[in-house]
């Protein structure tokens, strides 16, 4: 059988091409002069990872319809490769691909901890939960070699800082020895993001996530370590996910998930090409089926940002989806617990006893340290 090369997908990727960013001044368009066969190897498209000295590290918004209004993120880039990432524009602003550079040229901020240090230690620094981890994985597979969200979370738990996670990796149990402490405190507590069950599925949405079965068993784990857990079940895809909102809810209650939430498919800027991409390269059948709905959703537009319909989408269709996660949640006993993440206690805080020097002030500590002999 013979394929387009635009349509084939990458073992491990989840983007099939690398679209160009919106911020790109020369226009570049692929030329395809032949065929490649099924059986034929693809390219493989390696992970290169560049050391970033960081400005800031924290971010701040005031969206009405995300539950925090502080994040931090250890890294840009994300090598989950899930093809629905809304941080995946982002990547633009680099001068790359929102494409497979975005899971394949990834960035480590490494002082990330010694900037927040610095960030709690200011006189005016007002305490409020800080979302670890949200616009790219904090515990994506380069974090088990670097430990960089490990490190922050130290900070965090030194200063008495209140934290919430959100990830799809298992990589998280590793750090029960610091969270479990947190969360006896009312410090944290964590989310896991199941999007499907269906690991077939996941293989091509999520390609480098943690299986869904080993997602259920962090679940579990952390849950009896006295961590509470939260699922987010995100993004329902219309004719994808979607059959599976039930089953994905009442797993994760079953494994000790305490509180459920979802957000609809979302495709700002280049993750629009990007998925339907995706789409017509793992479901042909049903590609424009999908696109129809997530249209219908969107008030019969790819994507309306707008801050009162972008998560829960707008509509009959979207009614029936919220009604749905809804009575899943009532059967599971979950309705009503609200959200941990506002439930963390901001009263414990205490600010570092050690603040390293950062910037121009750990350069010219570092003058100061060394004279020179000429």
């Amino acid at each position: 059988m013979l394929m387009p090369r635009s349509l084939r997908a990458l073992k491990g990727r989840g983007a099939v091409a690398n679209v160009q960013g919106r911020y790109e001044v020369d226009v570049r368009e692929t030329f395809d002069d032949g065929w490649l066969r099924e059986e034929e190897e693809p390219r493989v498209w390696r992970t290169q990872v560049t050391d970033e000295t960081a400005k800031s590290i924290l971010s701040r918004n005031q969206s009405p319809d995300i539950p925090f209004g502080v994040s931090l993120n250890p890294y840009r880039g994300c090598e989950h490769g899930c093809i629905y990432c809304f941080a995946r524009p982002s990547h633009s602003y680099l001068g790359l691909s929102p494409g497979l550079d975005f899971e394949s040229k990834l960035y480590a901020k490494v002082n990330a901890a010694d900037l927040l240090r610095s960030e709690l230690s200011k006189p005016g620094y007002a305490v409020e939960p800080i979302a670890l981890g949200v616009n790219t994985d904090a515990y994506q597979p380069i974090e088990r070699e670097l430990k960089l969200t490990r490190r922050v979370l130290e900070v965090l738990q030194e200063c008495r800082h209140p934290v919430g996670l959100i990830t799809k990796s298992a990589l998280i149990e590793r750090d029960i020895d610091i969270l479990a402490p947190m969360a006896e405190k009312r410090l944290a507590a964590a989310s896991i993001t199941l999007t499907t069950l269906d690991p077939k599925i996941a293989r091509t949405l999520e390609p480098r996530a943690a299986a869904p079965e080993r997602r259920l068993r962090a679940i579990r784990t952390l849950t009896e370590a006295g961590i509470p857990v939260g699922v987010s079940v995100a993004p329902i895809i219309p004719f994808v996910t979607e059959p599976e909102i039930e089953k994905v809810i009442e797993a994760a209650f079953d494994a000790g998930a305490i509180q459920a939430s979802y957000v609809v498919l979302r495709l700002p800027w280049e993750v629009n090409p990007l998925f339907q991409q995706w789409l017509e390269a793992h479901f042909p059948d049903r590609a424009q089926r999908v696109m129809n709905r997530v249209r219908e959703i969107h008030g019969g537009k790819d994507y309306d940002a707008s801050f009162a319909t972008r998560m829960g989408g707008q509509g009959l269709w979207a009614d029936l989806i919220r009604q749905r996660v809804e009575k899943a949640i009532q059967r599971c006993g979950m309705a009503g617990r609200g959200s941990r993440f506002r439930q963390l206690d901001c009263t414990q805080f205490r600010r570092p006893l050690v603040v390293p020097p950062v910037g121009a002030k750990a350069k010219r500590a570092e003058a100061v340290g060394q004279m020179s002999l000429f």
